[in-house]
């Protein structure tokens, strides 16, 4: 018997869970579909988006090795009780299992690109001397006004933030950062909350502007209402509500992977980095493989190892952080760090090219025993 899996999305979640059924299953028939064919680095998108010239990686190049038929396609609907995806052009394809991986995006918002606009690079060009203008001091906005700061020396950044940039770190780490920022010139302005973006300018709380030549929106993610109108149970944020082997607890034969689903761990949910997704998509490889051999999905475990901030081409800061992401007292600096994010950007492609299956083990850690769940706790939970 052949069982047909469909995997929506090929980010780097998509990409890991398809890579591992297909090199720990027989019998398989395994469609990847995607709207580009080409892969998205989005640990690198900070770097792309300046217009920095990175090396292509086509998705069917990458997934055909391992036997897997690639579509160039978006899902417009899935027939939860069909158990099949009908894609934007007509097309039709069902499933014995689903993946479910598609991850977050930026909301678009007027007079303001994304990161990932490709408009934005040349925004910038033409704008090499003016002022750009970054929403947002999450890491995403942190790597943008860094590597847009030293990519255009003239241009001057202003980074606007409710918050303090990288409080999720350390004391020593977070001054680094600072220091670095202020050595880049990136006017960095806390305590303010953005209440509408103008042609030319930005407005504050308060009635204050920010004159702004370029505008960048890095605020808040939304996620796809393709799950949520199939019926298949999601939170309030509309991520796919999982059991603790990552399948719906709607639909069981539907496995939601990345920030496309709500992952409870002992310490809280799971937020949506490459870091605890990666982990997500080889669990999930691992859990089919077991189903088609007739034995029980394992528990999803984990616990986050880093907090990795490019700051340019010629600095970046590590912090690293305790299963629960709050941080330690280790952290790296200048250029061992930027060896170090270096090697975690990179190792995703070198997982999709490997010939045989990536355990999930070597992907991430469980969190220890202060993720350990209580005995009496069933895996549905």
């Amino acid at each position: 018997m052949t069982h047909r899996i469909v995997v929506l999305g090929a980010g780097y979640t998509g990409m890991m869970a398809t890579h591992g059924i297909a090199r720990r299953t027989r019998n398989t028939d395994i469609t990847l579909v995607n709207p580009t064919d080409v892969f998205n680095e989005r640990l690198r998108q900070h770097q792309v988006a300046v217009g920095q010239e990175l090396a292509v990686h086509r998705i069917p190049d990458l997934v055909a090795p391992a036997g897997v038929a690639f579509v160039q396609g978006r899902a417009a609907r899935i027939d939860a009780a069909g158990r099949s995806v009908v894609l934007d052009d007509g097309q039709e394809l069902t499933y014995d299992y689903l993946v479910y991986a598609i991850g977050s995006t930026t909301p678009r918002v007027e007079h303001a690109f994304t990161i990932d606009d490709p408009a934005f690079a040349q925004a910038l060009r033409s704008n090499a001397e003016g002022v750009l203008a970054v929403c947002g001091a999450g890491l995403t906005g942190i790597e943008a006004a860094a590597e847009a700061a030293e990519t255009y020396p003239q241009l001057q950044v202003v980074l606007l933030s409710r918050g303090e940039p990288a409080s999720m770190m350390g004391p020593k780490a977070r001054t680094y950062l600072m220091n670095t920022l202020d050595r880049l010139g990136v006017d960095v302005r806390t305590g303010v909350t953005v209440t509408r973006l103008l042609p030319g300018a930005v407005e504050l709380d308060g009635g204050g502007r920010v004159p702004a030549d370029v505008t960048l929106w890095t605020t808040g993610v939304v996620h796809a209402r393709l799950a949520a109108e199939a019926g298949i149970a999601v939170d309030d944020a509309g991520r796919v509500t999982v059991d603790a082997a990552l399948r719906s607890v709607s639909h069981p034969e539907v496995f939601a992977v990345g920030d496309a689903a709500a992952i409870r761990q002992v310490y809280g949910t799971i937020h949506g980095t490459c870091q605890s997704g990666i982990p997500t998509g080889a669990h999930t490889a691992e859990s089919i493989a077991r189903i088609l051999r007739g034995k029980d999905p394992r528990r999803f475990r984990f616990g986050y190892i880093h907090q990795p901030v490019s700051l340019g081409r010629k600095d970046a800061v590590i912090q690293f952080t305790n299963p629960d992401d709050t941080p330690n007292r280790w952290y790296l600096k200048g250029r061992a760090a930027i060896a170090y994010k270096e090697a975690v950007s990179s190792s995703p492609l070198k997982f999709y090219r490997s010939k045989t299956a990536v355990p999930s083990a070597i992907t991430k850690r469980t969190g220890g025993r202060h993720n350990r769940p209580t005995p009496e706790a069933a895996l549905t939970t």
